[in-house]
């Protein structure tokens, strides 16, 4: 009777430790997934068959009003915009709408964001890109709050833009689009500083920031 005793202890003891080992797993898992204004981004993404990091995330703000939130992936992380744009591998740019955007005006935005960081030999080359990227929020009345679309750049194959899930048309071969595009978040002129750092993990404190 003792050594079934015995047993049933050390297995409820072997049971608890493998409970309290998922839990925590399960909480690590939870903690690197981000959610900003209730919508969440994972921890990893699968991107041309290759798993994705979430390298940072943040919310686009205009004055006081969140417009929308953006979370980049990349198969390493990394706090320098310069290695950001330099990797070689497959990365995403994420966007869910805060707020009702007309589809027009944010294909404008993006444009101009992406001619005010680039140089005008990129801005050039990507410019296929541009127009497309322009095109296909110009057909679109209005971006509601909840839409969300994400630009995929794999190698070998270009950038892919999904709208809600689904891609609109084929991919954009030049790969200087895609370089001209996260600048309009990461280059020299960012659309909001607070958004960048985030991107890159950054945290800074109001005195750096002022």
């Amino acid at each position: 009777m003792r050594g079934i005793s015995l047993q049933a202890r050390l297995a409820a003891g072997l049971f608890a430790l493998t409970g309290l080992f998922l839990s925590a797993a399960g909480s690590s898992a939870l903690a690197q997934t981000v959610d900003l204004a209730g919508v969440k981004y994972e921890a990893q993404a699968d991107i041309g068959g290759q798993k994705l990091q979430l390298n940072g995330a943040g919310i686009r703000y205009k004055a006081v009003f969140k417009v929308y939130t953006a979370g980049l992936y990349m198969a390493e992380k990394t706090s320098n915009a310069d290695a950001v744009l330099a990797a070689p591998g497959a990365k995403r740019i994420h966007l869910v709408m805060l707020r009702e955007v007309d589809g027009n005006e944010l294909g404008k935005l993006f444009t101009k964001g992406m001619e005010q960081n680039a140089s005008r030999e990129e801005f050039g080359k990507a410019i296929n890109g541009v127009l497309r990227v322009a095109e296909i929020f110009s057909t679109r009345k209005s971006l509601t709050t909840g839409e969300y679309f994400w630009i995929d750049y794999v190698p070998g194959t270009g950038s892919t833009v999904f709208l809600n899930g689904k891609p609109m048309g084929a991919a954009i071969k030049e790969p200087e689009f895609f370089s001209a595009l996260l600048r309009i978040w990461l280059g020299k002129s960012p659309a909001d500083d607070q958004l960048k750092d985030a991107l890159l993990g950054v945290k800074r404190s109001l005195r750096e920031r002022g």
